[in-house]
């Protein structure tokens, strides 16, 4: 499983854009610092295309549901891995999910 950088791409099920930023600036693969508990949680999410009456799009990450590492940490805090999922805000409620489309770098994989 790898790593995911601050340059991942992660997507709400509709396919917006979830926006990223590391807690962290000490460890980075190719320059760019590795996620870490929280990091992908309370994010904005733009061009979500779920709208209309009585429909809000996503724009917000809730609490990551799976893929913290349970083996590598960071200043006490696990690393995020390629399977990070979790819900959004959009509607409907408790069912739209984001996911890692790339984890932004190919060469650390860390374990579960």
């Amino acid at each position: 499983m790898r790593a995911i950088v601050e340059t991942c791409v992660q997507r709400c099920g509709h396919d917006g854009l979830v926006g990223n930023a590391a807690s962290q600036r000490w460890v980075r693969v190719m320059r760019t610092p590795v996620l870490v508990q929280n990091d992908p949680e309370g994010r904005g999410i733009a061009m979500c295309p779920n709208y209309g009456v009585n429909i809000l799009p996503c724009t917000q990450t809730l609490a990551v549901h799976t893929g913290y590492s349970t083996f590598v940490r960071i200043g006490g805090q696990p690393v995020c891995l390629e399977s990070v999922t979790g819900y959004t805000n959009g509607t409907p409620p408790g069912a739209v999910m984001y996911t890692v489309r790339q984890p932004g770098q190919t060469l650390v994989g860390v374990s579960a």
